[in-house]
């Protein structure tokens, strides 16, 4: 059997694993008051859990980008899943505060994996102009789980207890892995592929030679994280990562300590934001992608789509002084809706600018900098938000992309990227 446009549905599946991911990581936040009463926990304790998450995050973000780049594609993201689905379910097994570390640690060595086999899957089967689409595509995944989450865990704790909701939210992923199992291989060994659309892509995408050696060829990480290309993708995303990551994890616990939400108010409106972001991550993919392909350079296209996302971003900055949480949350929106755009292009640039056998572990450098950049944020956060107030950290979430669009364009000049203008060097 074949199956037609293929190469969406492998978008779709990258699309559905990111969705589970940030469900799984986000159920905490939804409950997180919940628990702190149940296991006599401050706010200062749950940020050392979820520093347990990130600490473990940014020690695997780098691993896993070379365990991917070693096992290939397939193997390497199904290890991953299946780890990350169980460790979801294990919290519904937990009984204080450092059980919950733990899973959540478990969970961080996991999670991250999604990235750089998503970033890989990308490069093996869309064109560089239809890249940052797909990109947005799985990245539009983090947005719809984190926009599901907030309805679905408030709806399985108010009815079966917070232990069921865990459960569930892990048994996604081990139902996405069989569909991954079945139907995902490179295009030239891909059983479902039609002969016309692997036609169509063969000469755009990584060759079968470069896909089969891959796996095979050694990769130099010493020599990656010393490129310019690669630390300045690191600094940029150690400044923004932490800002969606504070609205993942701290949205909720500030809807209901500032503005008076209960459990089912969370559950009600906490999605909005993260509605903006689906929309941000698949228009923001699409427009670089469109400025390519109407004579654009490149890096051009890929760094005004950001410096577009960085413009918006200073918005955080009044949520906290809006006198309605409805306010407060349209604001939250602009945030969501501006990271997608930036993210969809700066998770594209290292298929822009390494060798595929460098794709998985360039971009697990990066995102080892964003988690990294999340620890320490996290940690002030429980600190300022206990003694002070969220006013400081909302500051601080809108200044972060636009000195970071600076580095970017001051470190990253056009030259550092291929001449071939259908894609830098990732395509082979």
């Amino acid at each position: 059997m074949k199956i037609p446009k293929l190469r969406w549905v492998i978008a779709a599946l990258l699309f559905l694993s990111t969705m589970i991911n940030y469900a799984d990581r986000l159920a905490l936040s939804i409950v997180s008051r919940d628990l702190r009463i149940e296991f006599h926990m401050t706010e200062q304790d749950y940020s050392y859990i979820v520093t347990a998450f990130f600490v473990a995050y940014a020690i695997m973000y780098a691993g896993s980008g070379y365990l991917v780049d070693r096992l290939g594609t397939r193997r390497g993201f199904s290890l991953f899943v299946l780890t990350w689905s169980l460790a979801a379910m294990l919290h519904s097994v937990v009984r204080g505060l450092w059980s919950l570390a733990g899973v959540r640690f478990l969970l961080g060595l996991a999670e991250p994996g999604n990235w750089p086999a998503a970033a890989k899957a990308v490069a093996e089967w869309l064109p560089a102009n239809q890249r940052a689409l797909g990109v947005g595509i799985f990245n539009a995944g983090s947005s719809l789980g984190s926009a599901i989450a907030p309805p679905m865990v408030a709806y399985l704790t108010l009815h079966f207890g917070w232990r069921f909701a865990f459960m569930s939210t892990g048994a996604l992923g081990l139902i996405w892995l069989v569909a991954w199992l079945i139907l995902y291989q490179p295009p030239h060994l891909n059983r479902f592929l039609r002969t016309e659309e692997y036609a169509a892509i063969k000469d755009q995408v990584r060759s079968p030679q470069e896909a089969s050696a891959a796996s095979a060829q050694n990769v130099n990480w010493r020599k990656v994280i010393t490129m310019r290309e690669c630390y300045t993708l690191i600094l940029a995303r150690f400044f923004t990562d932490p800002v969606i990551y504070f609205v993942i994890f701290w949205l909720p616990e500030y809807l209901r300590k500032e503005r008076g939400f209960d459990l089912k108010m969370v559950g009600d409106y906490a999605w909005v934001p993260f509605i903006f972001g689906d929309i941000g991550y698949i228009l923001g993919g699409w427009l670089s992608g469109k400025l390519i392909r109407t004579g654009w350079k490149l890096p051009t296209a890929r760094k005004f789509v950001m410096l577009l996302g960085a413009l918006v971003m200073p918005a955080a900055i009044v949520a906290p002084l809006v006198p309605t949480a409805f306010l407060a949350i349209g604001a939250t929106c602009f945030v969501t809706f501006g990271h997608a755009f930036w993210v969809s292009n700066i998770q594209t640039l290292p298929t822009d600018l390494f060798r595929g056998h460098e794709i998985g572990t360039a971009t697990g450098f990066s995102g080892m900098g964003g988690a990294v950049g999340g620890i320490l944020a996290n940690l002030g956060t429980g600190y300022i938000v206990q003694h002070f107030s969220y006013q400081p950290i909302f500051l601080m979430a809108g200044l972060m992309h636009p000195l970071s669009i600076v580095l970017v364009y001051w470190l990253l000049p056009n030259r550092h990227f291929s001449g071939d203008p259908e894609g830098g060097r990732a395509g082979g």
